[in-house]
């Protein structure tokens, strides 16, 4: 298994089971025992601002359309056409989570009173949001297509290979 493949897949498995979590968020608290408990420690609201539903499952089914792209991207799934839709894709997955995370750091580590939700946004979810979008970056990357120019040499190494040729 490629660097690629290992990575696109380890971000795709993540972040399908965010989705999933996102999906059982729309209708129950778990892990936490109650709504206000959640609304605190993983949303960082009071419970009457807390996202509804139909968010929620928007947000889960982003989440799954971000899983895809990036198991697409890196080949372990078919993708899709227009291609350019799943290489776009990528690019975006990559950039909104590293942005999330990042975001999350500094708004986070500046806040002058820590709270549940603060504190696990610093241990977990910015972390996580910053290795999934690296993850994704990577596969972005390392997949994009070659110029015309890097296709003429790889073309002609393969064909000095056929013949038997070595060329350095």
């Amino acid at each position: 298994m490629t660097l690629t493949k290992l990575a696109g897949g380890t971000a795709a498995v993540g972040l399908a089971a965010i989705g999933a979590l996102h999906g059982v968020w729309t209708f129950s608290p778990w892990p936490l025992p109650n709504r206000a408990e959640f609304a605190r420690t993983v949303v960082g609201v009071a419970e009457a601002d807390l996202p509804t539903p139909e968010l929620t499952a928007l947000v889960a089914a982003a989440l799954g359309a971000a899983s895809y792209v990036t198991a697409a991207r890196a080949d372990l799934v078919p993708r899709l056409r227009p291609r350019r839709l799943v290489r776009q894709g990528a690019w975006g997955v990559a950039g909104v989570l590293i942005l999330r995370g990042a975001a999350g750091l500094v708004s986070s580590g500046l806040t002058s009173r820590p709270t549940d939700f603060t504190r696990w946004d610093l241990a977990l979810y910015s972390p996580l949001c910053l290795t999934l979008g690296g993850l994704t970056a990577y596969v972005a990357v390392s997949t994009r297509p070659l110029h015309r120019e890097d296709r003429r040499h790889v073309k002609r190494r393969l064909q000095h290979r056929k013949s038997g040729e070595n060329l350095q």
